[in-house]
């Protein structure tokens, strides 16, 4: 086993989630790494080096976070532009 420290690129076998170690911890005889992208601990044991191109220093769930608040402030737009738009309607009728 490759010994792990803080700040090596590490990725999880069975998920492949890579992060940088921000944090080692023993307990109950197991050595363990907070991964940064994760906030999640990982027994070292089922950890791997990572190359530095398969990090990212936004977690998924944040990427993901972040694409949805672009969404929402585009639709944001769009509504006040489509409110705008209405106000200037004139009703005009046929009766």
């Amino acid at each position: 086993m490759i010994a792990m420290q803080i700040g090596d690129l590490a990725k999880y076998r069975n998920t492949g989630s890579v992060g940088k170690i921000e944090e080692l911890m023993e307990d109950e005889g197991k050595t363990w790494a907070l991964l940064d992208t994760t906030n999640l601990y990982y027994d070292v044991s089922t950890l791997e080096p990572a190359k530095p191109e398969e990090y990212r220093e936004e977690s998924t769930g944040d990427r993901d976070l972040k694409d949805k608040l672009k969404e929402a402030y585009r639709i944001r737009e769009q509504y006040a532009d489509m409110q705008e738009a209405i106000s200037s309607i004139t009703p005009s009728g046929a009766g």
